[in-house]
């Protein structure tokens, strides 16, 4: 299973996966990415701008703007937009002719890797020889499945992470519908355990409805199309905005679905020449909004390491011992660096579903004093926001200048790629 040249292997053509696709491109690193949907594209954002917290009732208790620091910050806000068009747009920026590289309907069923290299089956039985294998599928990644029964056999003694790594003590159902109200509206209606968030882009809205399970479970949740009306109909009378509720939103979904919301951080990351990144390795609750940017942070780390171990390599071949330290190196930088957004994205989820008594008071009468938000979001999250990595190969001018300076500059240099 030698290879010509150094190839990865992407399990997955979520937007992880077309965010590693696009940096490996731009490292001149050959890639293919196999992914078993269909199709990878299954609206345009609108700059987030006020945050308001509601009660049931419709009782307004908290109304600022903690995303006005963040642009002063660091010359940029969050946005909120559909997923189809984050896909859409991280795919039509591969070239024309490296999108055959991107294969729909291919379910990975099974990984070789040695010495030599990988090799991935899927379910029709095309199989795919490369250096190494990126598992970017999800919270119920099928790479790391294989990964974890390829490193039993190879040690049955061997402490690795259970087959189901990840806890949910909580569930979401959203839906997707026309925007009913100005873009960049954010509003939170908080309850003992359960919350509701309410989004708008430039075109469309959301809501995303969370409830706490009668029981935590790291068991995989099947849910049906009478589940979601049933939860639906359980949320109907949650104010979204100051004159909608969900009843109201809901009749006019475009798109619904209902998942349990897995947390965790996997122990193992890699093992031999297959490597994961994203929702695969670290799965947070959705309230703060981390898990997919940590996943581009996830490409960033390691990319940056492939490109060098590949340039430094004979024939831009590294060897086995070389990757085995670019991925141990990878997974402990970031290991450390999400910690926090980790900790945060469960606090949060636990802040709006008022967890417990002090959840409660911190949710009512600590966070939402403005000088919360100023301390917070001006001063404690700039100094993790401006850690954030860039691709260190790619010459660009930095788009995003404010108030803090990025530890980690664009490279504006003519002798990067």
């Amino acid at each position: 299973m030698a290879t010509a040249n150094f190839k990865v292997i992407i399990v997955g053509g979520g937007p992880v996966g077309l965010v590693a696709a696009n940096a490996l491109l731009l490292a001149g690193i050959d890639f293919i990415v196999l992914e078993s949907r269909d199709s990878v594209v299954v609206d345009e954002g609108a700059e987030l701008k006020h945050r308001k917290s509601l009660t049931l009732d419709g009782y307004e208790f908290d109304n600022t703007a903690p995303f006005v620091y963040m642009k002063e910050n660091h010359g940029i806000a969050p946005h909120a937009f559909n997923r189809t068009e984050l896909v859409k747009c991280l795919y039509e920026s591969i070239p024309e002719n490296s999108r055959e590289k991107v294969i729909t309907s291919k379910k990975v069923m099974d990984i070789i890797s040695n010495e030599d290299g990988v090799k991935v089956t899927c379910a029709d039985g095309t199989t795919y020889n490369g250096s190494i294998v990126l598992g970017a599928d999800g919270v119920h990644s099928k790479t790391r499945r294989l990964m974890r029964k390829l490193a039993m056999e190879c040690n049955p003694n061997r402490e690795w992470d259970p087959e189901y790594p990840y806890t949910a003590t909580y569930r979401c159902m959203w839906c997707s519908f026309p925007r009913t109200s100005v873009p960049g509206d954010t509003v939170e209606t908080q309850h003992q355990d359960r919350s509701v968030m309410y989004l708008t882009g430039r075109d469309l809205a959301w809501i995303f409805a969370y409830e706490k399970l009668p029981n935590a479970t790291n068991k995989p949740a099947r849910y049906t199309e009478r589940d979601i009306k049933q939860f639906a109909d359980d949320f109907a009378d949650f104010p979204v905005n100051d004159t909608l509720k969900v009843k109201d939103v809901f009749r006019k979904s475009i798109t619904t679905g209902i998942s349990n919301l897995e947390e965790g951080v996997v122990q193992n990351w890699s093992w031999g020449r297959i490597v994961l990144a994203g929702d695969a390795c670290h799965k947070f609750t959705p309230n703060a909004g981390f898990g997919f940017q940590n996943g581009i942070q996830d490409v960033a780390a390691l990319c940056n390491r492939l490109r060098e171990a590949t340039a430094g390599a004979p024939n831009g071949i590294p060897a086995m011992a070389t990757l085995s330290a670019v991925f141990k190196s990878y997974q402990t930088y970031r290991s450390k660096a999400l910690e926090g957004d980790a900790t945060l994205s469960a606090f949060t989820t636990r802040i709006h579903a008022w967890a417990n008594k002090l959840y409660f008071i911190t949710a009512r009468y600590i966070i939402s004093l403005r000088l919360w938000h100023y301390v917070m979001v001006k001063h404690v999250a700039a100094w993790n926001i401006k850690k954030s990595l860039v691709l260190d190969y790619v010459a660009a001018e930095e788009p995003c200048v404010g108030e803090v300076n990025w530890e980690n500059k664009m490279n504006s240099s003519s002798d990067v790629c």
